[in-house]
């Protein structure tokens, strides 16, 4: 992945290789679709959702794959049912050469916002 400085998330996409972008679309819009409120940023020169003041996930493509970056935590509640990806603490990668797994992601997205959430209302109760 390139350090370009792109400016949208729409100029991210437009700038991947033609076979990611309708991939790329699909996560932006399970995101958009679970976090209506979200904002579209970019950071660490990649796209993301924003959500109460914190990023709900990064997402981003690279040689062979594009990565969805959810956060530890989530990545380590959905290790059994990721067992056919790499992983690493931070990130899950879905090959270019395998259907996107929309389901699984959006579940992982679902999981993070509710791990969001009650970190926000215990904050805020405080």
């Amino acid at each position: 992945m390139d350090k370009t400085a792109y400016q949208s998330i729409d100029h991210y996409i437009e700038s991947q290789d033609l076979d990611k972008h309708e991939r790329l679309q699909e996560i932006r819009k399970i995101m958009k679709h679970l976090v209506p409120d979200g904002i579209e940023v970019i950071s660490y020169h990649m796209p993301a959702f924003k959500w109460k003041g914190k990023i709900v996930a990064y997402f981003g493509a690279f040689k062979d794959h594009l990565s969805l970056f959810p956060h530890a935590s989530c990545i380590e509640a959905f290790q059994d049912q990721s067992k056919e990806y790499v992983m690493s603490k931070g990130t899950i990668q879905f090959p270019m050469n395998k259907v996107l797994p929309k389901d699984l992601i959006r579940e992982m997205i679902q999981f993070r916002i509710h791990e969001m959430d009650v970190q926000y209302t215990s904050k805020k109760s405080k």
